[in-house]
């Protein structure tokens, strides 16, 4: 099952795509799709729907995080092993964790704004896992019970942010526009294995990131579990789980966004995401 918020943003309507790729508004039977919404009983409730009856969405609407209030964005660093060594950084013995801000979620295909002063942000496509039952010092063979299901993330990074600024990687990783989700929030059972899950992405048309989720370094249920004892992660939160090799900073000679790039972005069963890079201006942002 294929959930998704469409419509302006902060007006965003909860909706459902269809065996056709048509997303039906289902407003009347869910006020959002929220955490509440991401329980076993209410994903039940929501598959046992009559599409058919239900209208659809206008045609070329606006999608939105698929998810709402998030309470969490919690990321891992350096998770594919060709990513560190392209980064120069030594592959990690345990997770590497920050945070992403909450303010720096947008829809998978509004535009990126390049923060003030901004020389080095950088792309990352990333297998998102979303939290549908509370989760607490979970045990490894039960990680996979307390995720809902999957969504495609754009981890955009500031490199002179996150690496030069000291302090930690948050900075570089939470600017406005920065965490790109969507546009669909898939079900678990529709993704299967998420250790299987071809990933890729593009600066204008050309190909700067192939990867699969099998070649991870700590996989999906090893990072529920392993977070769940520093954090309790609650229905709706967000883990973004790591990026595989072609980001602009492990380019030689590095490349990194400027305004006018567009960047595509996909992964296997998630959808696909298009962004065009803006620099920043009092007009760029919302209010």
């Amino acid at each position: 099952m294929k959930l998704v918020r469409f419509g302006p943003a902060g007006q965003e309507t909860p909706g459902i795509v269809d065996g056709a790729g048509t997303v039906r508004d289902i407003s009347s039977h869910l006020a959002d799709i929220d955490g509440a919404a991401l329980s076993p009983a209410s994903l039940r409730r929501l598959a046992a729907l009559d599409l058919a009856a239900l209208p659809a969405a206008p045609a070329g609407a606006r999608f939105g995080v698929p998810i709402s209030g998030i309470g969490q964005f919690v990321a891992v660093g350096l998770n594919y092993a060709d990513h560190a060594a392209e980064s120069n950084m030594a592959i990690p013995r345990e997770p590497i964790l920050f945070t992403k801000a909450i303010s720096c979620l947008s829809g998978p295909n509004d535009d990126v704004i390049l923060p003030k002063n901004s020389v080095r942000s950088d792309w990352e496509v990333e297998l998102g896992v979303v939290i549908g039952t509370t989760a607490r010092y979970v045990e490894e063979d039960q990680a996979l019970e307390h995720v809902a299901g999957y969504v495609l993330v754009n981890d955009v990074s500031e490199r002179e942010y996150q690496l030069d600024r000291g302090g930690t990687w948050d900075k570089g990783k939470g600017c406005e526009t920065f965490g790109p989700v969507g546009p669909y929030f898939v079900t678990a059972d529709e993704v299967g294995d998420p250790q299987a899950l071809d990933l890729w992405l593009d600066v204008n048309g050309v190909r700067m990131q192939t990867g699969n989720t099998r070649t991870m370094i700590f996989g999906v249920k090893t990072l529920v579990s392993y977070i769940s004892r520093f954090m309790v992660l609650r229905p709706g939160d967000l883990i973004t789980t790591g990026t595989p090799p072609g980001v602009g900073m492990g380019k030689t000679p590095s490349v990194y966004l400027k305004p006018g790039d567009v960047m595509t972005l996909g992964i296997e069963k998630l959808g696909q995401q298009r962004q065009n890079v803006l620099v920043w201006s009092p007009a760029s942002v919302a209010v």
